[in-house]
This record gives structure tokens, C-alpha cells and sequence, in this order.
């Protein structure tokens, strides 16, 4: 089965198998699944927690770059999240 296109107007959840906790121990957010877990970098960490499945990953680029006071994320957050729907951590809603 193929995966969801990923677009602007897409809204990611995190997969049903998966918990996103800040780990205090590791300082970081972290997925955790039945086997274990998987240590997120801090930019992972910030998208994964926007990722809802209400949000659009417009609305989170918008967030994170009024967070940031930055511009111009939303090709590395459409990047992120391809990749994270590629290993399912994350889902697209319909």
C-alpha cells in the first residue's frame, strides 16, 4: 500500500502505535513503541509534538517559525514528515 501524499494541507498524527514523552533522562522527546524507543533530535521532537492530526503542516510550519522567529521551514518540515510517514511514526489523516 502506498503512502499518502504529503502536502501543505495534510494533517499528520502520530501512528497509533507510538507514544511521543519528553524522556527526562535523555533530555529529548522520544517515540516510544512495545519494543522499545527511538531518541528524537530536538527539531524532530518540536514537529512530532505539533503533529496532531488536527493541525495542517501549514499551520505547524507557521508555528514553529513563530516559535523560532525564523522563516522558510516548510520544505524541511514537508521533508520531515515524508520521512517520518515513510517509517511510520507518523500517519496522514483523511
Amino acid at each position: 500500500m502506498n503512502a499518502p501524499a504529503v502536502g501543505a494541507d495534510s494533517r499528520p498524527a502520530i501512528d497509533r502505535g507510538l507514544r511521543l514523552q519528553w524522556e527526562p533522562a535523555q533530555g529529548a522527546y522520544v517515540l516510544l513503541y512495545p519494543e522499545g524507543m527511538i531518541k528524537l533530535n530536538s527539531s524532530a521532537g518540536e514537529i512530532l509534538k505539533r503533529c496532531d492530526g488536527a493541525a495542517t503542516i501549514a499551520a505547524i510550519t507557521e508555528d514553529l517559525e513563530r516559535a523560532f522567529a525564523t522563516v522558510g521551514l516548510q520544505a524541511e518540515v514537508l521533508q520531515f514528515i515524508g520521512m517520518a510517514v515513510g517509517k511510520r511514526w507518523l500517519e496522514i489523516l483523511p
